[in-house]
């Protein structure tokens, strides 16, 4: 089996947030599926998708300020692509760093994630719009 589909996750403000639930809820064909994968490609250059802690938020407020603080601040002189305002090239950066795409595992009609995993939406930018997310599930 074969499915494709591409759903719309709803503005979120900068930062790494849990969209594990709402991707399971706009797939309910994951639930035939007793072996298969869900692949997941974000379609947009200043957002990411990455697997990480799913209980603490703590981490996702340090892996924004770690992101933020460190490896893509905003006021890096040097950044010629600013045509969006100043938090354009490091959403960019933090984009490429991080990757727009995952493939997880499905197993009994369930994504085959770690106790402590979760699907996180790293949006990168300060006015960010709905992100749209192809979800390609296969298997049978």
């Amino acid at each position: 089996m074969w499915i494709q589909r591409t759903i719309h996750l709803r503005p979120r403000p900068r930062g790494f947030h849990l969209i594990t639930d709402e991707i399971v809820r706009q797939m309910p064909e994951l639930q035939q599926l007793r072996v298969g994968l869900m692949h997941l490609l974000l379609q947009h250059t200043s957002a990411s998708l990455a697997l990480n802690e799913n209980a603490d938020p703590t981490v996702r407020a340090d892996m924004e300020a770690h992101f933020s603080r460190h490896l893509a601040p905003a006021d890096m002189p040097y950044l010629r692509h600013t045509y969006e305002g100043p938090d354009d090239m490091p959403a960019h950066i933090k984009s490429v760093i991080i990757g727009a795409s995952l493939t997880i595992p499905v197993t009994d009609g369930r994504l085959n994630l770690g106790v402590w995993q979760g699907v996180y939406l790293g949006e990168h930018r300060d006015r960010a719009r709905s992100r749209r997310l192809v979800v390609t599930l296969h298997g049978e």
